[in-house]
């Protein structure tokens, strides 16, 4: 692939970027706060290990966002940015799985439950309240994980598993046993203070 070729793609996932920060500017949440914004150093990827063969997709195309005198957190992440080895596995995740064209991205938007000086640097063990959109299924969670505060840096790191029956994604037979009922899900997020308006 050329390098005319790869400009787009990184243009069109920062138009991505700079789109879902808009709309939270819109919805409230960055007016009169300071505020965390993911980068491209963030990385969402899942996991699933089955009798066939092990199922491993990586998605660096969401901008989490966090505003730091509430802890709250919300990340937007487009299905069809997950990016497999195999590309039939692709199709089957976006077209069987996950129905990307009607449900195009996953959602999480919550609060830190504690109560973090984003002032000094350290390492905070953090859990996340809130609810995962998922299929277009709602869901309550409890997210547990760490914080590192590293100058204007912060990094969320946390480690879950999702269960495919609770956002009512169901498994064709066809290709059943090349997926389980359940996905590790690793996020690491990694935020940059937002410069205050002038």
């Amino acid at each position: 692939m050329s390098h005319k070729n790869l400009n787009p793609l990184k243009q069109k996932h920062n138009m991505k970027r700079t789109i879902l920060v808009s709309a939270l500017l819109a919805s409230g949440l960055l007016v009169n706060a300071q505020m965390y914004k993911g980068n491209d150093k963030t990385v969402i990827s899942f996991f699933s290990h089955t009798t066939m063969e092990d199922i491993a997709a990586t998605n660096n195309s969401s901008t989490p966002v966090l505003k730091a005198e509430t802890g709250e957190f919300i990340v937007q992440v487009g299905n069809k940015g997950f990016a497999f080895k195999s590309g039939l596995m692709q199709e089957h995740f976006n077209e069987n799985y996950m129905e990307s064209d009607k449900y195009p991205y996953c959602k999480f938007r919550g609060k830190i439950v504690e109560k973090v000086d984003y002032t000094k640097d350290g390492v905070t063990k953090i859990t996340m309240d809130g609810t995962m959109d998922i299929h277009g299924v709602a869901k309550p969670r409890k997210i547990e994980g760490t914080l590192t505060v590293k100058g204007d840096e912060i990094t969320i790191d946390s480690k879950f598993n999702v269960a495919m029956k609770d956002h009512d994604i169901k498994i064709p037979e066809a290709v059943g046993n090349k997926f389980t009922e359940n996905m590790e899900l690793t996020v690491k997020a990694v935020l940059v203070k937002v410069p205050p308006k002038k």
